[in-house]
């Protein structure tokens, strides 16, 4: 079946009506019927999957099949399932499909919606396109039941919209390519040196000035070239809602961050009165046009704290805790520097009695901890919180390697594991100079396939804190959705299958029959128009010659 996840398990299903022995054919009378909880999974079918097949798919109760459904109906049924659940867990679920219908059945809602993402590859790679090649093509599903669950309940990709600004149609395809590889954590990294991307309405200022720089450095931060078009862009309020609607109509939590204290120039060039004053003319600032760790960062102040409390606020109202129950607060790269020198930021140390930089920095997350805590948010930040003390009951995105996870699992913090010698996409696929603006270590499609969140030296207690898995897109050499596309697949369904699927240990896994699945898989990506990397290296379009970066060579270390 080439399926990427690969399932759980899979048997043939029962004939159980003379005449179509191998499967389920769907046609214009083929209805769907929707139980309590999977509405909004029947709508993406109709949509989606209707928009390839040119068929209608409609409703039980109202087209050609209504009434009462019985064996022999021509019939996708949805449900939910308790017992299912209870078995699988919310996110499992059960596809049917035998000679007397089909159907998906979920362990709760999600469960049903990711079936229907198995149900859309059993068709074949043209279910995924927009529109149906041959108006008379026939379409049939192979007769099959397929059992299924995921190993982790946080599966996800970040997207980083400031070094390079996604508008907000493509944000709505990421979130699409997402739930086709039934990943299911958006993490949105909003704001940094370079941009501000999402609409304050009490501080205007910060999409206003903050959002637009007037040039970007082109390739690698030291490459010297430049790109003279000024860039910029943001979400208006009402593009966020449509952005945290869309994803959970496909049941797909979305993380926001702001980042605190460090990766803050956009924001300071806005309202200089957030740097640290007394040492660097933050009046002079704009928005950063190169990459890299940047010294200027939040003054700790009173006036600061309030300035993000009434950010976080409005973030709030736009993220509901039902799709957004972690915000993320960044905290990494924040150099001290300023702060030593500061006498505002050494007073504010002496006031709170704290040892040094540190533990300002620690203080800093620790309010935020304790803000979004009383309403009824989580923390998450990247594993730099752990410096100076970790705030209680935050959670832990551990990016430089292995090391912060454990440290944060083994005090009895969670942890979502994303180290970049591993996952951070924006790193090489290959050796050569065809890549183009190579970055980081080579990181081929074997590489992500052999990739384990859990490090086997964690006790089962230990374990039971990595809630699951990210991969990081940084977008500072992605200057447009071809660029990362290029960069993200083909890895990101290696990645997808990480997560998903029950894997045996690195070394014991069989790429082998994931390459030949993937080539299905190609297939597929070819329908919805992604800009991969071909196995045999970059097309001549999407190479970027003579355009610095900085690959590193041999093996990353692992830490």
């Amino acid at each position: 079946m080439d399926l990427i996840p690969d399932p759980r398990r899979s048997w043939p299903a029962p004939h159980t009506r003379d005449g179509l022995p191998d499967g389920f054919p769907l046609d214009a009378e083929t209805a769907i019927e929707a139980g309590p909880g999977t509405e909004a999974t029947a709508r993406w079918l109709r949509t989606a999957v209707g928009a390839a097949t040119g068929l209608p798919f409609p409703d039980a109760g109202t087209g050609p099949s209504a009434g009462p459904a019985g064996p022999g109906d021509n019939l996708i049924a949805l449900a939910v399932d308790a017992e299912l659940g209870r078995a699988l867990g919310p996110e499992g679920y059960r596809l049917t499909v035998a000679a007397d219908g089909v159907r998906l059945d979920g362990g709760g809602p999600a469960g049903v919606f990711w079936a229907a993402q198995t149900l859309r590859q059993l068709l074949g790679p043209d279910a995924h396109r927009a529109a149906p090649l041959d108006p008379g093509q026939r379409w049939s599903l192979p007769a099959t039941v397929i059992e299924d669950a995921p190993r982790f309940g946080w599966r996800g990709l970040m997207l980083d919209v400031s070094r390079h600004f996604t508008p907000k149609d493509g944000v709505l395809r990421w979130l699409d390519l997402l739930a086709a590889h039934k990943l299911n954590v958006f993490h949105f990294h909003l704001t940094d040196d370079q941009g501000w991307r999402i609409e304050i309405k009490s501080r205007p200022g910060l999409t206003e000035v903050g959002a637009w720089r007037p040039r970007t450095t082109w390739g690698h931060r030291a490459s010297g070239q430049w790109d003279e078009t000024p860039h910029g862009g943001y979400y208006t309020q009402d593009d966020i809602r449509e952005i945290v609607a869309y994803a959970a109509a496909r049941h797909i939590t979305v993380v926001p961050e702001i980042e605190i204290p460090g990766h803050s120039q956009a924001a300071i060039a806005a309202y200089p009165e957030l740097g640290n004053t007394d040492v660097v003319d933050t009046a002079s600032l704009t928005v950063w046009d190169t990459w890299g760790v940047n010294d200027n960062v939040l003054a700790p102040t009173d006036t600061t704290l309030r300035f993000y409390e009434d950010v976080f606020t409005e973030v709030l109202e736009l993220f509901p805790p039902d799709t957004s129950p972690f915000i993320h607060v960044g905290g990494d790269e924040c150099p001290k520097d300023q702060w030593k020198r500061s006498p505002a930021a050494q007073a504010r140390i002496r006031e709170l009695g704290l040892a040094g930089e540190e533990e300002l920095q620690s203080w800093f997350i620790r309010h935020f901890d304790r803000w979004l805590s009383a309403r009824g948010r989580r923390l998450i930040g990247w594993d730099e919180i752990l410096e100076g003390g970790l705030a209680p009951g935050a959670a832990v995105s551990s990016w430089r390697g292995y090391a912060g996870g454990v440290a944060a699992a083994r005090a009895g913090h969670d942890v979502v594991m994303c180290p970049e010698q591993h996952v951070y996409l924006d790193h090489r696929q290959a050796p050569g100079e065809d890549e183009p603006m190579p970055i980081g270590y080579v990181r081929t499609l074997e590489d992500v396939y052999r990739f384990e969140p859990v490090p086997p030296h964690l006790t089962a207690e230990e374990a039971a804190h990595v809630l699951g898995t990210q991969a990081n897109v940084w977008t500072e050499v992605m200057q447009d959705r071809g660029r990362a596309e290029y960069q993200v697949f083909p890895r990101l369904a290696a990645f997808a299958e990480v997560a998903w699927s029950a894997l045996p240990a690195p070394e014991e896994r069989d790429f082998a029959d994931f390459e030949q699945r993937m080539a299905e898989h190609y297939r597929r990506l070819d329908a919805l128009g992604v800009g991969y990397r071909p196995p045999g290296g970059p097309l001549p379009w999407q190479r970027r010659p003579g355009v610095r970066g900085r690959p590193l060579d041999g093996p990353p270390p692992r830490v």
